[in-house]
């Protein structure tokens, strides 16, 4: 990510991984993701982030292990610009969609102005009190990881605490070999970090994919399932 002359961004890994280290040096991890959505100036097709459709294995859960989702509740974690709040809505769900950028949720409103989609800002760290265990399912795609030390359990056991009784978290992440990559900026999870779900966090696990997507070269990722 670099900053262009009319004030829009470009992905560059190495600015940008220096450019996120600097705010999580700070003290301030949380401070930098509205410059991105600001630097799309209101074109959600230039957040270079956005694969601008839904995930495949979020999809392919919902079609094979919710089967009827009408009237239950779900909530995306971190919405950015709407497509897996927009698929979960389609599919039958209840939807709330929140992000930290509020130049995210301006994308989504106006990328989807008839959406049913509850679109919020809204900071997962404090996070409505009315949100407390009142989600049957809760979707969390790539958040954690672009988070700096302690911040990663925080968010971990801030998203378990919107699931009711029951209900499912469905985790999507890029991966890494324990004691790999340390230094990386995003920090992808490794296996003890994912398990944390439910070795930490009291969760049941009812399915769990280590996959390589389809980038050259590819970059692996999970895609688990926990059930409280």
């Amino acid at each position: 990510m670099a900053l262009r002359e009319d004030g829009g961004y470009v992905f560059d890994p190495q600015t940008y991984a220096a450019w996120v280290k600097s705010y999580q040096d700070e003290g301030k991890p949380l401070a930098w993701f509205d410059a991105i959505y600001k630097g799309a100036d209101g074109d959600f097709t230039k957040v270079f982030w956005a694969d601008l459709e839904p995930s495949p294995y979020l999809v392919q859960w919902v079609h094979e292990c919710e089967p009827l989702p009408q009237g239950k509740s779900a909530i995306v974690v971190g919405c950015g610009v709407g497509d897996d709040a927009e698929a979960l809505s389609a599919y039958g769900y209840e939807v709330t969609a929140f992000d930290i950028s509020s130049t995210a949720i301006e994308l989504c409103q106006k990328r989807y102005p008839d959406s049913r989609v509850n679109y919020v800002v809204a900071n997962l760290f404090e996070a409505p009190a009315e949100w407390r265990e009142a989600f049957d399912l809760v979707y969390e795609c790539n958040t954690i990881q672009v988070l700096p030390g302690e911040y990663r359990k925080k968010a971990r056991d801030a998203m378990i605490g919107l699931l009711n009784k029951g209900a499912h978290i469905l985790v999507s992440c890029r991966s890494r070999r324990t004691g790999a990559m340390e230094e990386a900026v995003p920090l992808p999870l490794d296996k003890v970090e994912i398990d944390g779900f439910k070795d930490e966090g009291g969760l049941k696990e009812v399915s769990f994919l280590a996959y390589d997507d389809t980038q050259d070269p590819p970059v692996p990722h999970f895609f688990a399932c926990y059930q409280k």
